[in-house]
């Protein structure tokens, strides 16, 4: 693998990624490698000292990392999110959408096709963390102003409902 393909002005982390397990185990390390299966939510009281998350992606069709970086960006990591592994060109563009900005693929990417990836779709469908605006909010701005009021709410909903105790229980009659 060579230089990650980066889509960042700042200067790259060059410190390798722990695993979640050690970075969470020491207070120096400022990189992770989140493994498939990671619990992303985990790392979320320690966001102010990670400058790098690596991502990883042990085949292409595993996309639980799409919903790491998804999960970061809305918690507010501003930090450099990396895909690593089975990355394709085919799902760069959405990969940018959910926070994702720097790959380093186990196959380099030719830069011609990174340009016609990430122009693909000139527009969106739906809100993602690319903050883009969906076309349903450019065709009726006044839903758009209604969903983000709403949207906040619902996700307090969701954090709540998940932290419950009974949720993940099989209820036996």
């Amino acid at each position: 693998m060579g230089d990650p393909l980066r889509f960042r002005d700042d200067p790259a982390p060059d410190e390798p990624g722990v695993s979640l397990d050690a970075f969470l185990n020491q207070k120096d390390a400022t990189s992770v490698l989140l493994e498939a299966g990671d619990d992303v939510r985990a790392l979320l009281p320690e966001l102010g000292r990670v400058r790098l998350v690596e991502i990883d992606f042990p085949r292409f069709r595993d996309g639980r990392g799409f919903s790491s970086a998804s999960i970061l960006r809305e918690a507010g990591y501003t930090g450099e999110i990396r895909a690593i592994g089975d990355v394709l060109i085919d799902l760069v563009f959405f990969m940018r959408r959910c926070g994702f900005d720097s790959f380093e693929p186990d196959a380099p990417f030719h830069p011609g096709a990174v340009d016609a990836a990430l122009s693909r779709y000139p527009d969106v469908y739906q809100s993602a963390t690319d903050g883009r605006v969906p076309v349903w909010a450019l065709r009726h701005p006044q839903f758009a102003t209604e969903r983000r009021q709403f949207l906040p709410l619902v996700w307090t909903v969701v954090r709540h409902l998940a932290r419950a105790p009974y949720i993940n229980q099989t209820i036996v009659p």
